[in-house]
Formats: C-alpha cells, sequence, structure tokens
C-alpha cells in the first residue's frame, strides 16, 4: 500500500464519525476500529455542570435510637475525594476533637487530594459531638467526617 494513500485514508478517517471501517487495494486489506464513537457524539452533561459547588455541611437530625443530646446538627460531608488529616503535620495537635467548640471560618481538617492540601473549614458555630474519620483514613465525596451540634 503506498504511504500516501494510507496518510489520505487516515485524514478522511479524522472527519468522519465511523466506527469501523474497512479497505482493501491491491491484496492489501486494513480494517480500522474506533472506540465507541457515541459517548464521543453525544455527550451527557453532567448535573454538576450546572449546580454551583455543594457546600460541606448539611444539617441533620440524629438516627432514630441514636441518642447525641439536645439541638440541631450538622453533619460536615467530605467535598472532595482524598486522604482525611486531623492535623496540618503529624506531629501537630489535632485541629478539633470531640468536644471541642468551633467558631465559623475554624478549620476542621485537611483533605489532601493529588498532592493538594484543602483546608476544611466549619462554615457553623457549634460544638463537635464526633470526629467520624480516622487520621490518614482516604474518604469519598459526600462522606460523613464531623458531627457538630448548633450553638
Amino acid at each position: 500500500m503506498d504511504l500516501e494513500k494510507l496518510k489520505e485514508l487516515v485524514e478522511f478517517l479524522e472527519t468522519k464519525d465511523f466506527v469501523e471501517v474497512e479497505y482493501e487495494n491491491e491484496g492489501v486489506r486494513l480494517r480500522l476500529r474506533r472506540a465507541e464513537a457515541e459517548a464521543r457524539i453525544n455527550p451527557v452533561p453532567t448535573a454538576q455542570q450546572d449546580m454551583p459547588a455543594p457546600s460541606p455541611f448539611q444539617k441533620t437530625q440524629p438516627e432514630q435510637g441514636e441518642i447525641l443530646g439536645e439541638g440541631d446538627y450538622v453533619t460536615v460531608e467530605s467535598p472532595i475525594v482524598g486522604t482525611f488529616y486531623r492535623a496540618s503535620s503529624p506531629e501537630a495537635d489535632p485541629f478539633v476533637g470531640d468536644g471541642d467548640t468551633v467558631e465559623k471560618g475554624q478549620v476542621l481538617c485537611i483533605i489532601e487530594a493529588m498532592k493538594v492540601m484543602n483546608e476544611i473549614e466549619s462554615e457553623v458555630k457549634g460544638r463537635v459531638k464526633s470526629v467520624l474519620v480516622e487520621n490518614g483514613q482516604p474518604v469519598g465525596y459526600g462522606d460523613p467526617l464531623f458531627i457538630i451540634e448548633l450553638s
């Protein structure tokens, strides 16, 4: 097969939406197959493209039978996938622990994602009822991290 003809064929195929093409000429048979073109041609928009970034805080009531005391609570959820750290370094004290009072804007933890340390700050004033994740544990999007009683 002539290199020029092959080059023309490749250029032609790049402009088309074929999934599979067979070409035969002078005893040379060429079969080209692309990955599923439907996914490339008709991308489905995600809901995340149209929505603002979610807050890691979700107002909750205790589960039935769970004894947490009186008041309203928020569950702090992970806004990203990464590794949960309770302190800024292995030698440092944890940012917060069970029973600690927190102010709005206070750092609760760090989640490392792709070598970037993301500080998760409190959006409420209250008292930490429970730290739900162990230091160094991987967390997923939406995983509960803390329960904070509002004050």
